[in-house]
């Protein structure tokens, strides 16, 4: 099996993770199964990662992430897409669900639509998404298959800061993923998800440091 090793991960894991005044206060969105969820949840746990979750959102109904969690003791609010006349509405609904819970930081966690100024601007400079490419390439949908289409050697993930454009933001931590001949898009996602596991927790903490220190 093929996995990246601690340097190629940019910039690297923190040997000594931040503390900060009072724990970050997160609001976490997913609209599928919510593996980023655990992951940063995990963190937390073994005191890592000096953090809240305070709420998550979903925008689909049967998202798995609603059961994740349920099991980590979270609260879970469902505002779903397809009942909001516009993606404004949308956000203006999660900003307030967000305000509700005292969110500092907000996490995008497989959150599978495009946001807009309302939330970005709610959280200036606090807004995070994941995405399973070396940013700037491949964003957008399919970015496996987009790079797996386009032959490159090297895959990853990126946490970056959210922009109006889609996967525009400024970078905050990528993860390298070697490409091998056998790679199918789910083998592929699957060793990505791995490092994405392990870079976002991480790269929150150094948002928020570096925020701090501005």
């Amino acid at each position: 099996m093929v996995e990246t090793a601690p340097n190629l991960i940019s910039p690297p894991l923190p040997a000594v993770w931040p503390r900060f005044d009072q724990p970050l206060g997160l609001g976490v969105m997913a609209s599928g199964n919510g593996s980023n969820l655990k992951a940063i949840a995990q963190s937390i746990h073994q005191g890592d990662l000096h953090a809240q979750i305070r709420v998550v959102i979903y925008n689909n109904p049967g998202a798995q992430v609603a059961a994740r969690a349920a099991r980590l003791g979270l609260p879970a609010v469902l505002l779903n897409h397809r009942e909001y006349a516009s993606r404004v509405a949308l956000d203006q609904a999660i900003v307030a669900t967000l305000n509700a819970h005292g969110v500092d930081w907000v996490v995008m966690a497989g959150w599978m639509r495009c946001v807009t100024a309302g939330l970005i601007d709610a959280f200036p400079g606090q807004v995070l998404n994941i995405h399973p490419s070396l940013l700037p390439s491949f964003p957008g949908l399919k970015a496996v298959d987009q790079a797996l289409a386009a032959g490159v050697t090297v895959a990853g993930c990126t946490v970056h800061h959210v922009e109006l454009a889609v996967d525009s933001g400024p970078v905050v931590m990528q993860a390298v993923v070697p490409v091998v001949a056998t790679d199918t898009p789910a083998s592929l996602q699957a060793r990505i998800q791995r490092q994405e596991h392990r870079i976002y927790p991480a790269a929150i903490a150094l948002a928020a440091e570096s925020r701090n220190c501005t």
